[in-house]
């Protein structure tokens, strides 16, 4: 027996044993040094830090993540099988797997799922893992062989399929044009505007912190060519300048200088520099890149649809029937082994956003007389009519 066989005997045994760490576990040298944290493989986006900034620290981002995320996780879905139905619609470890994948999807671009057994060796559960945790381990010829999940110093290798041929982890990437196995998330475009989103609003507090005025310098005129502060009388101004004229208590308290000391104002007012505009403009390009229509943000300026429920329509079509369609699909192919045939869908004739449209193209289909009944069923999308 191979080593991976070996391992993966000891991977199958239900949801207790393949969580608990193997007593020996293997890391290729290629994924030991495959590290998302600068690596040039995942590119040098630092995923820890920009989630932090963007999805922890930035409301327009969040709410960007959390609308499309929670309305696929809400959405109704069909299922060929009702025993697969029920693990996609379960919560595990106190995630709801749907909306999970949804956000890891936007913000990492890959998403991971583990197959956990029972006894019998039938999917039990869908574990989603921490994208950010797993690396692709690929054989001699590029081809994914394992994933290697990776906690502090703790390692596991999980062997991409079992010894019956069925996967133990499912992987969901979006597209990525310069990488052979890992995707492109929303979050890696939407980054800098993050950034400018984050550095404005930390401007506007500091401006409040400094009494909501512009920052000058301090010119020292002794009179006399040559003269200057010695270093004690520096450190005392520079003090007492932040114990007396700084945060908002002092706010238009008047500055006495002596000394040959006088003000000079020097920075740009924030009319000149216009951070407002830049905060929206920043806004609509974080709304832009996770592809939610601003008027669902609330951002003002914003005239692309008529109203919130043109918006929302364009929402389903444009965003989350897409990714639900990619995230469903591979969750299909991976449990196909124990399913045959299973087909896992979004039902549009249950979505509120969609009903007009379904309404428009039911009266389309039932009006056309040159179809037949098994035509007409085929295009709205339903199952062929069982014969009795």
């Amino acid at each position: 027996m191979s080593f991976f066989d070996s391992l993966a005997a000891a991977f199958k045994g239900g949801a207790v044993t393949a969580r608990a760490p193997l007593g020996r576990s293997y890391i290729s040298p290629w994924a030991e040094a495959f590290d998302w944290r600068g690596g040039d493989a995942r590119g040098p986006m630092n995923y820890p830090t920009a989630t932090r900034e963007a999805y922890l620290g930035n409301p327009v981002a969040q709410r960007a993540v959390r609308l499309v995320a929670e309305g696929i996780g809400g959405a109704p879905v069909n299922a060929s099988h009702p025993e697969a139905a029920a693990l996609v619609g379960a919560t595990s470890a106190g995630q709801a797997l749907l909306e999970t994948l949804a956000s890891q999807m936007l913000l990492h671009g890959n998403a991971y799922v583990q197959v956990l057994r029972d006894a019998e060796e039938a999917p039990a559960e869908l574990f989603a893992l921490r994208p950010e945790r797993v690396s692709v381990v690929p054989d001699a010829s590029g081809w994914p062989v394992a994933f290697a999940y990776k906690v502090g110093e703790r390692a596991l290798t999980l062997p991409a399929l079992d010894d019956f041929g069925q996967p133990n982890v499912i992987h969901i990437r979006g597209f990525h044009p310069t990488d052979d196995h890992y995707g492109a998330g929303c979050l890696e475009a939407a980054d800098d505007a993050v950034a400018v989103h984050n550095a404005a609003s930390r401007w506007n507090l500091s401006l409040l912190d400094n009494a909501a005025r512009p920052s000058g310098a301090m010119v020292y005129d002794p009179g006399e060519p040559g003269a200057t502060l010695s270093a004690d009388q520096f450190e005392r101004i520079k003090s007492e300048l932040t114990a007396a004229y700084t945060g908002q208590s002092n706010a238009g308290r008047p500055m006495l200088l002596e000394g040959g000391l006088k003000w000079q104002a020097m920075a740009l007012t924030p009319a000149d520099m216009d951070f407002a505009t830049l905060k929206a403009a920043a806004a609509r390009d974080i709304a832009l890149a996770f592809g939610v229509p601003p008027m669902l943000l609330g951002l003002p300026g914003d005239a692309t649809y008529a109203n919130y429920r043109e918006a929302n329509r364009a929402l389903w079509r444009l965003t989350l029937l897409p990714l639900a369609t990619k995230i469903l699909s591979a969750l299909a192919e991976g449990l196909a082994g124990w399913f045959p045939g299973l087909t896992l869908g979004v039902d549009l004739d249950r979505v509120p956003a969609l009903a007009e449209d379904r309404e428009r193209l039911w009266s389309m289909v039932s009006g056309a007389d040159f179809l037949s009944p098994a035509e007409k069923r085929t295009m709205l999308g339903l199952a062929p009519e069982v014969a009795r």
